[in-house]
C-alpha cells in the first residue's frame, strides 16, 4: 500500500506521517510532500525509525512523483486557524491548495482514494468532488472528509463526563465538521444524560476546536488531535482497502439527503466507501440542531461548488 501525505511538513503532516510510518503493514510506502523545503529532512527523519514501511520525501517540483501509483492520497495542507477566525476565513487560501492538489492527484494516480482533512472540509470535499469530475476521474466511493477528530473528541468529553474508559465509547457524529453543524448522537449511547449535560457537552464538542486555538494564544490550531485522527481514519482505509472492513463516520457524498454532502457512518471496503448507513434514531434536540444547521451546511457545500466552477 501507498499511501502520499500531502503537506506532510506542516503542523499535523509531520505527527501524522509519524503516525502511519508507526501503523501501516510492513512493506508499505509512505510518500511525504510539501512546498516547504523541510520535508527531505523530515522524511529522512522517520526514515530512521526502524520498521519495514518505506519513506520517501518531495519537495515543490516533486508533486507528480509523490503521488505516483499511491492507493491513499491524505490532504492536511492548508494554513491553520488562528483566533478570532472560523474555518469559513481559511476558505479562500484552503481552496485553491486543495483544488491544486485533487487536479494532480487526477492526473498521477486518478485511481486513488483522497481523504480531506484541509479545513473548511465541509467545502474543501466539494471542491475536490467538482475537481476530479472535471478531470473525468470522481469516483464518490473514493473521497472522504475526515471527521474523525469530532468523534475522538466526543469519546474523549463523555468518557470524563461519565468516567468511563473513552476508548470503549462509540459516539455517532453526523453532519458537517465545523461548530454547528457537527451533531454528535449522544441519545444512542444508552447513557444517562440530563438534559442539562446534553446542551452542555453537544457546544462543547462543536466548539472544540476554537478551544484549542484560544488554549495555543495564536500559535496555531489543534494538530496533534487532527493528526491522531487522520491516521486512525487512514489506518482503517487501509485496512478495508486490503480487506478489513469497519464502519467510520466520514463526510461524503450521498444521495436522497438534503445536502449533497454529508458526515455519516460509513462501510468501508475494497472499493473504498462500499455503503453509507442510516445513523439510526435521533432525539428530539439532535433533530431539531441537525434540522437547524442544514442551511448553513448547504451554504458551505455550495460555496465550495461555486469555487471549484470558477477556478
Amino acid at each position: 500500500m501507498k499511501v502520499a501525505v500531502l503537506g506532510a511538513a506542516g503542523g499535523i503532516g509531520q505527527p501524522l506521517s509519524l503516525l502511519l510510518k508507526k501503523g501501516l503493514p510492513a512493506g508499505s510506502e509512505l510518500a511525504l510532500y510539501d512546498v516547504s523545503p523541510v520535508v527531505p529532512g523530515v522524511a529522512a527523519d522517520l526514515s530512521h525509525i526502524p520498521n519495514r514501511v518505506k519513506v520517501s520525501g518531495y519537495g515543490a517540483e516533486r508533486l507528480d512523483d509523490a503521488l505516483k501509483n499511491s492507493d491513499i492520497v491524505v490532504i492536511p495542507a492548508g494554513v491553520p486557524r488562528k483566533p478570532g477566525m472560523t474555518r469559513d476565513d481559511l476558505f479562500n487560501t484552503n481552496a485553491g491548495i486543495v483544488k491544486n492538489l485533487v487536479a494532480a492527484s487526477a492526473k498521477a494516480c486518478p485511481n486513488a482514494c483522497i481523504a480531506i482533512i484541509t479545513n473548511p472540509v465541509n467545502s474543501t470535499v466539494p471542491i475536490a468532488a467538482e475537481t476530479l469530475k472535471q478531470a473525468g476521474v470522481y469516483d464518490p466511493r473514493k473521497l472522504f472528509g475526515i471527521t474523525t477528530l469530532d468523534v475522538i473528541r466526543s469519546q474523549t468529553f463523555v468518557g470524563e463526563l461519565k468516567g468511563l474508559v473513552p476508548e470503549d465509547i462509540n459516539v455517532t457524529v453526523v453532519g458537517g465538521h465545523s461548530g454547528e453543524t457537527i451533531i454528535p448522537l449522544l441519545s444512542q449511547l444508552g447513557l444517562d444524560f440530563t438534559a442539562e449535560q446534553v446542551e452542555q457537552l453537544t457546544p462543547r464538542i462543536q466548539n472544540a476546536g476554537t478551544e484549542v486555538v484560544e488554549a495555543k494564544a495564536g500559535g496555531g490550531s489543534a494538530t496533534l488531535s487532527m493528526a491522531e485522527a487522520g491516521a486512525r481514519f487512514t489506518l482503517h482505509l487501509v485496512a478495508a482497502l486490503s480487506g478489513t472492513e469497519s464502519v467510520q463516520c466520514t463526510f461524503v457524498a450521498v444521495e436522497g439527503q438534503p445536502t449533497e454532502f454529508l458526515a455519516l457512518p460509513v462501510r468501508l471496503g475494497r472499493n473504498g466507501a462500499e455503503e453509507i448507513l442510516d445513523p439510526g434514531e435521533f432525539s428530539q434536540y439532535e433533530r431539531k440542531i441537525f434540522d437547524d444547521m442544514l442551511p448553513a451546511l448547504k451554504g458551505n457545500i455550495e460555496k465550495g461548488l461555486a469555487f471549484a466552477h470558477s477556478n
